[in-house]
C-alpha cells in the first residue's frame, strides 16, 4: 500500500517492539521478586500515610548505565538498609529514563549501548533484567517514568516513580500517574514553583481516561481509578533552592488549599544543591532538622549517590568510562553515603513508630 506525501515525512523507520506480555513471559516476575514489590509499597504507603513514622530515603545513582555497577551499588546498599530499616526506609534510585534539556544521552533503555544505536527493545529487557534482579535480593526500586509506555514493561517491579521536574504539567504524565500501582512523587516545576505539581497530583488523584497501550501492545481507552498515594517532591529551580523551613510550609499550605495529600519528599539533588553534589549534604541535613522539630508533612528524602564521586562524559568510546562513576548528574560517593545515612539513624533516635507486621 502506497504511504501518502502528506504522512511520515521525517520518519526514517518504524519498527514493531516486543509487546510487554512477551518481555514479562521472557523475564517473569518471580515470587520473591513480587513479594518484595508489594511488601516495600506497603510500607511506604504507610509512611506517607503516617501510620509508620520512619523516614524514607530513595538513593542511589543518577542514572543506570552500567548494569554490573548498579548491581554493585545494590549489593552494597541491602545490608545498610537492613541495618537501618527500623528508623529509615530505603528504596534504590534505579533510573533508566533522562529527560534531556536539549540533547544528550537518553537512558539505558533508549541507548543501552551507550553509542547512539538506540536498541531500545534490547534496553527494555535489560531494564526489566536489572530491576528482577534487584528485587531478588530484597531491595526495593525507584525510578522515573517519561514515556507513558515504559511502565507497560517494567513497572510491577518499581516501588516508588517520580514525574519529573520538565514532565509534572503534561496532561499525558497526569493521566499516566492516575493508573500507576505504585506511590507517586511529582516533582516542582523547573522554575522552583511547587503550584503546578500541586496541580498534578489533584489530577492524579482523579479518575481518567486516555489513549494507552496494554499487555499486549494493542492501542487502549485506559481508564483508572486515581492513584492515593501522589505526593509532592521538592527539587528546588531556577529561583535556587526550596528546601528551607519557609519553602516547605509554603509548599504545605497550597496542597492543604487544594485538599491534596501533604507528605513531602525532598530532592537533595538538582535545584536544591545547584548542581553540585558536595552540597547535598546540606539538604539532607537541614530537612531531617526539620523533621525532627516536628514537621510531621517532610516523610523522606532524595539522593543522588554512587560507588564513586562526581561524574565523568560519555565520549566516543565507553570502554573508556571509569567505573561506578555517573555519566549524568554528579553524585555523592559510597563513602559520603554511609556517613549520612548512619548520621541520621543516630539523630532520628529510637523513637519511631513502625506498624507491626
Amino acid at each position: 500500500m502506497a504511504i501518502s506525501p502528506a504522512k511520515d515525512v521525517n520518519v526514517m523507520s518504524n519498527n514493531a517492539l516486543i509487546k510487554p506480555s512477551e518481555l514479562e513471559a521472557r523475564i517473569p516476575l518471580t515470587a520473591t521478586a513480587e513479594e518484595v514489590v508489594l511488601d516495600s509499597r506497603r510500607q511506604l504507603e504507610a509512611v506517607l500515610n503516617g501510620e509508620d513514622e520512619r523516614f524514607a530515603v530513595i538513593v542511589g545513582p543518577c542514572s543506570i548505565h552500567d548494569q554490573s555497577g548498579a548491581l554493585d551499588y545494590a549489593a552494597r546498599l541491602k545490608p545498610l538498609a537492613d541495618r537501618l530499616s527500623d528508623r529509615i526506609m530505603i528504596v534504590m534510585r534505579v533510573y533508566f529514563e533522562k529527560p534531556r534539556t536539549t540533547v544528550g544521552w537518553k537512558g539505558l533503555i533508549y541507548d543501552p549501548n551507550l553509542n547512539d544505536t538506540y536498541q531500545i527493545e534490547d534496553g527494555l529487557h535489560r531494564a526489566r533484567k536489572l530491576l528482577m534482579e534487584i528485587a531478588e535480593t530484597g531491595l526495593s526500586s525507584a525510578t522515573e517514568f517519561l514515556d507513558p509506555i515504559v511502565p507497560q514493561y517494567v513497572s510491577d517491579l518499581v516501588t516508588w516513580a517520580a514525574i519529573g521536574a520538565r514532565t509534572t504539567e503534561s496532561q499525558i504524565h497526569r493521566q499516566m500517574a492516575s493508573g500507576l500501582s505504585m506511590p507517586v512523587g511529582f516533582k516542582n516545576g523547573t522554575d522552583g514553583d511547587p503550584q503546578t505539581a500541586v496541580d498534578a497530583l489533584v489530577a492524579a488523584s482523579t479518575p481518567q481516561a486516555f489513549l494507552g497501550i496494554d499487555h499486549d501492545g494493542q492501542a487502549s481507552i485506559v481508564e483508572t481509578r486515581g492513584n492515593r498515594h501522589c505526593h509532592l517532591v521538592m527539587r528546588g529551580g531556577r529561583s535556587g533552592t526550596n528546601f528551607d523551613a519557609r519553602s516547605i510550609g509554603a509548599a504545605a499550605e497550597a496542597l492543604r488549599k487544594a485538599d491534596a495529600p501533604t507528605p513531602i519528599v525532598v530532592d537533595c539533588s538538582h535545584g536544591n544543591s545547584n548542581k553540585d553534589h558536595t552540597r547535598q549534604h546540606i539538604a539532607f541535613r537541614e530537612v531531617l532538622q526539620q523533621r525532627l522539630a516536628g514537621n510531621s508533612d517532610l516523610i523522606g528524602v532524595m539522593l543522588e549517590s554512587n560507588i564513586n564521586a562526581g561524574a565523568q562524559k560519555l565520549g566516543a568510546d565507553p570502554a573508556e568510562l571509569e567505573y561506578g562513576i555517573s555519566i549524568t548528574d554528579s553524585c555523592i560517593g559510597w563513602d559520603e553515603t554511609v556517613d549520612l545515612l548512619d548520621w541520621a539513624y543516630e539523630a532520628i533516635g529510637s523513637d519511631v513508630a513502625v506498624p507491626a507486621d
